[in-house]
């Protein structure tokens, strides 16, 4: 394949690029890529995620011009959990101020011997997917006791983890004296952690984020740290800077409960080799077999109402005269699979369409001479 590589492209310079170059698929670690810049590159058809959120890409403008999107899970869930344990144990024992003084020239081990430690600690997950179960191994090998919340949790998964099932985010809130988020950032998740939220969680508990922003009401959370003693561990914040290296300001960056990072909990040479290794394999699978692996814009559901099965001889353009009825009849077709039997003599079309249906279209289809049987199902 031809390669253009250039990670510093973004806003317009990224729209001009792809107008230029016009390839087929882009790769993209933290761009973001809006509808303009699909619609500057008409012959783009894949837009890869080189990590596992997705929020940076416009996936409804994608689906509506037909691009596929992809993205690498999984392959960087241990760099974040690893993260994530380092926050834990930063909190507890207020390692980033020990090594600030230190440098300063301040002793004070009186201060800093008092950490409660986190054996024997409950630790709530929300969220169990890949990130959310690399976090669960880590802490129980530190001997903590695990809760857990995730949608698709159910006490079976819970006991496979060796956690213990919560009914909601509330409540893994109220019981656990560390919470850490592994969600997606969706609609449904947005401000998942609000004033109620933090309203449940224990005085002085430890809060961690290394997903996404949008899932934290930082207004929320800074009147707990203020009014509750709430610790927080942040690897993500709002209006993140989009440039490597520059001036930082937040709200929550100064104050004296929050230890935050930059961003960097996919960001481990391990964890960038596989996800490297993941793109390549995404864009080769789809060059050589026009599958698009780890596709996140495919709709789990069609609205299709109705199979059409389609038994014909194998010969040119049975097919197009099939498809060709279904149009006269307004039925929109949704998804066909066409198999063929042993020695490509015949083979059976199965077409999912939406619309009406009609006792004569499905006669005239089965009237050509090289249908053998149709059959129509409602769905």
């Amino acid at each position: 394949h031809t390669v253009v590589n250039d990670p510093s492209l973004k806003g317009e310079a990224l729209v001009e690029a792809l107008r230029t170059e016009q390839p087929e698929v882009l790769v993209v670690r933290s761009t973001k890529v809006p509808a303009e810049a699909m619609d500057a590159d008409p012959r783009l058809e894949l837009i890869v995620r080189a990590g596992a959120g997705y929020d940076t890409i416009d996936v409804e403008a994608a689906s509506a011009r037909g691009i596929f999107v992809a993205n690498c899970p999984g392959k960087n869930a241990a760099a974040v959990a690893e993260l994530t344990l380092g926050l834990i144990l930063a909190l507890d024992r207020s390692i980033p101020d020990n090594v600030l003084d230190a440098r300063n020239g301040v002793w004070n081990k009186a201060k800093y011997a008092k950490a409660a430690g986190v054996k024997g600690r409950t630790l709530g997950v929300i969220g169990t997917g890949n990130i959310g179960q690399e976090v669960i191994r880590r802490a129980r090998a530190f001997d903590m006791n695990v809760i857990a919340w995730s949608r698709s949790l159910t006490d079976e998964k819970a006991a496979a983890l060796g956690v213990r099932r919560m009914a909601s985010p509330l409540d893994v809130a109220r019981e656990a004296d560390i919470v850490t988020l592994h969600v997606a950032a969706t609609p449904e998740t947005k401000h998942l952690a609000d004033a109620a939220f933090f309203e449940a969680m224990k005085p002085g508990a430890f809060f961690i984020n290394t997903t996404r922003s949008s899932v934290v009401d930082e207004e929320a959370l800074r009147k707990a740290l203020d009014e509750k003693g709430i610790r927080a561990g942040l690897d993500v914040m709002s209006n993140e800077p989009a440039v490597k290296e520059g001036t930082f300001s937040h709200p929550l960056a100064g104050h004296p409960n929050v230890y935050m990072t930059h961003h960097i909990g996919a960001s481990t040479e391990q964890a960038q080799e596989a996800i490297a290794q993941e793109a390549v394999r995404v864009v080769n699978t789809y060059a050589e077999t026009g599958e698009v692996p780890n596709c996140v814009n495919i709709a789990d559901h069609s609205p299709a109402t109705h199979q059409l099965t389609v038994r014909h001889l194998d010969r040119v353009g049975v097919l197009a005269a099939v498809l060709d009825e279904m149009r006269k009849a307004g039925w929109n077709v949704q998804e066909m699979q066409n198999l063929v039997f042993a020695g490509a003599r015949a083979a059976c079309a199965y077409i999912t369409f939406d619309g009406e249906p009609n006792e004569a279209t499905v006669e005239r289809i089965a009237a050509h001479p090289d249908v053998l049987a149709v059959s129509l199902i409602a769905l």
